[in-house]
This record gives structure tokens, C-alpha cells and sequence, in this order.
């Protein structure tokens, strides 16, 4: 039997079996714009309706929604990846396949990389944020910091030579990695199921395909009811951190948030580059077929809550090949993080100028080589980059207390930088779907 044979039920199935709500898009930018809105409004430091005792257990409340529906896709988000990347294989039919995306998405993945970090020195060097902090401010904040960064330090990888790292991607243990939603382990664990039951034969492998068809249903349809009430969720979780942030620690980290936000734009930009010269597609139609994907990224600031849509958008929308799709999307949900690395660049380029910390030439050069190999793995959950950015800070003489001063604004920050990493992978989808051979017919 052929591998043909073995792949040929999948070709006329709809392997995103997901029906989104009618202008899903729409629906969650009412959510986002009301949800900014109320939080404003019920702000103790804006509208003034409640006290600052008062807006915790409110935003609690007002969060449930949002709380509910991430909870719904991170129940099933593992079994979505695995069951993802399994098909996507398989739709491909040869493992040649598997080997041409492969030996293009890699180098990819890192060279886009390494422009968000330059990035993230750059834009952070040249308009200098850590000159417009003021310090009688920044000594007012460290007590603190102190403590939030010592909590931070415990969540921190441990110190591990590089070969103890490698040993350290095997998936050995599915439900260790699982339990602790180690996603490069399971990205990669399921990369071996996928070769593997391309190599077998199609008698044998069919039964294995079906299951992985069936638990990919299974996931979609619980995605299915979480979106259902999406706009919901957006608003919640909108009005939530607006009540809890206000606006004064935006007002007083204002330079380095608009250091990070001119960052994440000129990615964008960079992107944007990208599909129009290299995949050769319309600028317009490609934003307008990712919106939605966008806007739930901005709203769950997480990368993998997300995936479901992004691969769906990028199936229907953008008309990208389910082989494609199911490989680029997941592993880069895991190793493609962009946006995180500009961050962390700029974030730890920010914080050596309010610490005094002259680098040098080739601790800038290291400092991008950490940052790359660090945001590779990254967890796709929120908040995780400023854990990560811990532990970069500890290499280039910054005090850990330093995190603690733009722990304040992570949040939304983090809301942002998630639209542009899971715009990154659409990117790459669009990318790979042109630089990948297609399979003759």
C-alpha cells in the first residue's frame, strides 16, 4: 500500500471541524471597547466608582467569563496540538514533506527571531526610557519589586549546561510534561507519533489517524461552546485589568511602554514585509483574514488559547494548506515568539539604563544570543515573558529587583505582544505555504 492510500480519506474532510459565531470579529471588539470602558469608568484612580478595596473582588467578579473560557481551551489545548500536528503530517502524505517544511521553518523561526531582538536594543537605545524614570519613584518601588522579584526567581529555570537543556527537550514523560504544560516537549513528542505513523503501514496507521481525526472533533467542539461566549470574555477580562491598573502606572512607565509599543510596531511593519514580498500576498487581505485572531490574542494575552482560531483563520481565511497549517501553527505557538523576544531585549536594555549598567559590545552581542535561545520554548501562556526576562537580567548585572518596576505594566504589554507573536506564526504560515513545494496531483 501506498502512503497516498494511507491519506486519502483526510483530503475531502474538513480538518477544522470549528464554526465560529457570525462576525466573531466584531462581537469581540464590542467586548474589548466596552470592557475598556467600564474598567475605566469603575476605576478607582478614573471614574472613581470604586475604591481601591473595592476593585479587586468587582474585577474577580468581572473576570469570571474570561476565567471560564480560558479554562475551556487550556482543558483541551494539549490533545488540540497533539492531534494538530499528528494530521498535518499525515495530510502531507511523505515525510519529504515533513523535511522541506522543516529545514525552512527552522531557520525561519530564527531569523525572525534575531530581527525582533535587534529590534528591541535598538528602538530601546535610541529613545534611552530608562533616562525619563524618575528616582525618587524608582526608590519608592523597589521594596517591593524586591519581593515580587524574589517570588519571580523561584519560577526561573534552573542552571543547566547546554547539553543538560538538550536531555531536557525529550519528552520522556507525556504526563509530566502535560501536567506542567511543557509545550515544547509535547510539540515535539507528537512530531515523533506523526513520522512514525507516516512510516508504518496504512493498515496499521488508519486507526491511529481516525483517532487523532476524532480527538482533533472533539477538541473543536469544546473551542466551539468557549467561543460562544468569547465577546463575553474579552469583556470581562478587559474591564478586569482596566479597574485593577487605571491609568497612573501607565502614566509613569509612559516612556517605556511607548519604547515597547514602537517596537511591536515595526515588527508589525517587518511582517507586514514579509507577506507582501516574499509570499506575495495583499497586505489588506491578509489583516483582514487574521482579525479575529488578533483581537482574541489581545484579549487572553495567550498564544495557545489563541491557536485554535489562528489555524483556523489561516485554513479558511488565508486559504494556507491544513499541512501547513497544523505543523506551523503549533510549533510556533511554541518557538516563535517575537514579540516576547523585542520585549525582553528592550525591557532589559531599559532596565541597565535605570541601573547604570554600561554593556559592553560583547555583553549586547550575548544578550541577544540569551534572548533568542530563551524565548524559544517560551510557555504560550500569559505572563510567562516576564519570567523568562528574570532570568535573562541575572547574565548582564542588573539587580532582580529591577523586574519588579515593570511588573506594573506587564500585563498590558503582554496583551500586546501576544497579537503580534501569533501574527508572526500567520506569517510564517503564509510564508511556508509559498516556499513549500506543494504535492503533485
Amino acid at each position: 500500500m501506498t502512503q497516498d492510500t494511507r491519506t486519502a480519506h483526510l483530503a475531502h474532510q474538513d480538518l477544522l471541524p470549528l464554526k465560529l459565531p457570525r462576525r466573531l470579529w466584531l462581537w469581540i471588539l464590542i467586548g474589548l471597547v466596552t470592557g475598556l470602558a467600564t474598567g475605566l469608568i469603575l476605576s478607582p484612580d478614573v471614574g472613581g466608582v470604586l475604591n481601591t478595596d473595592q476593585a479587586v473582588p468587582v474585577g474577580e467578579w468581572l473576570a469570571l467569563p474570561g476565567v471560564i473560557f480560558l479554562g475551556l481551551i487550556q482543558m483541551v489545548i494539549i490533545p488540540l496540538i497533539f492531534s494538530s500536528i499528528i494530521l498535518g503530517i499525515c495530510q502531507s502524505g511523505e515525510l519529504s514533506f515533513l523535511r522541506q517544511i522543516g529545514l525552512r521553518l527552522v531557520p525561519y523561526f530564527i531569523l525572525t527571531t534575531i530581527v525582533a531582538v535587534v529590534i528591541g536594543i535598538t528602538i530601546s537605545t535610541v529613545i534611552h526610557p530608562g533616562s525619563m524614570i524618575d528616582s525618587a519613584d524608582m526608590q519608592s518601588t523597589l521594596h517591593i519589586a524586591e519581593q515580587q522579584a524574589a517570588s519571580l526567581q523561584q519560577k526561573t529555570l534552573d542552571d543547566l549546561t547546554v547539553p543538560q537543556r538538550i536531555v531536557n527537550m525529550l519528552p520522556v514523560n507525556l504526563a509530566e510534561a502535560s501536567l506542567h504544560r511543557d509545550m515544547l516537549k509535547i510539540v515535539i513528542a507528537a512530531l515523533m507519533f506523526g513520522v512514525a505513523i507516516l512510516s508504518m503501514p496504512a493498515r496499521t496507521a488508519r486507526p491511529l489517524i481516525e483517532i487523532s481525526e476524532s480527538i482533533q472533533a472533539l477538541t473543536m467542539q469544546i473551542i466551539g461552546w468557549a467561543m460562544t461566549i468569547a465577546p463575553l470574555a474579552v469583556f470581562g477580562l478587559l474591564a478586569d485589568i482596566t479597574t485593577r491598573t487605571g491609568k497612573d502606572v501607565l502614566v509613569g512607565m509612559g516612556g517605556y511602554v511607548v519604547t515597547i509599543l514602537l517596537g511591536l510596531a515595526c515588527i508589525m511593519v517587518f511582517y507586514m514585509m514579509m507577506v507582501r514580498f516574499v509570499a506575495g500576498r495583499s497586505v489588506m487581505d491578509f489583516m483582514k483574514g487574521i482579525r479575529e485572531a488578533q483581537l482574541l490574542a489581545f484579549s487572553s494575552s495567550s498564544s495557545a488559547a489563541t491557536m485554535p482560531v489562528s489555524m483556523l483563520v489561516a485554513e479558511r481565511n488565508l486559504g494556507i494548506r491544513p499541512s501547513v497549517t497544523q505543523v506551523v501553527i503549533p510549533l510556533g505557538a511554541t518557538i516563535n515568539m517575537d514579540g516576547t523576544a523585542m520585549y525582553q531585549a528592550a525591557a532589559a536594555i531599559f532596565l541597565t539604563q535605570v541601573f547604570g549598567v554600561d554593556l559592553s559590545l560583547n555583553e549586547t552581542i550575548l544578550l541577544v544570543l540569551t534572548t533568542v535561545g530563551a524565548s524559544i520554548g517560551t510557555p504560550a501562556i500569559p505572563g510567562v515573558g516576564i519570567v523568562v526576562l528574570a532570568t535573562i537580567l541575572t547574565g548582564i548585572g542588573v539587580p532582580p529587583a529591577g523586574v519588579g518596576l515593570i511588573l506594573g505594566v506587564d500585563r498590558i504589554l503582554d496583551m500586546c505582544r501576544t497579537v503580534v507573536n501569533i501574527s508572526g506564526d500567520l506569517t510564517a504560515c503564509t510564508v511556508m505555504d509559498r516556499w513549500v513545494p506543494r504535492k503533485d496531483t
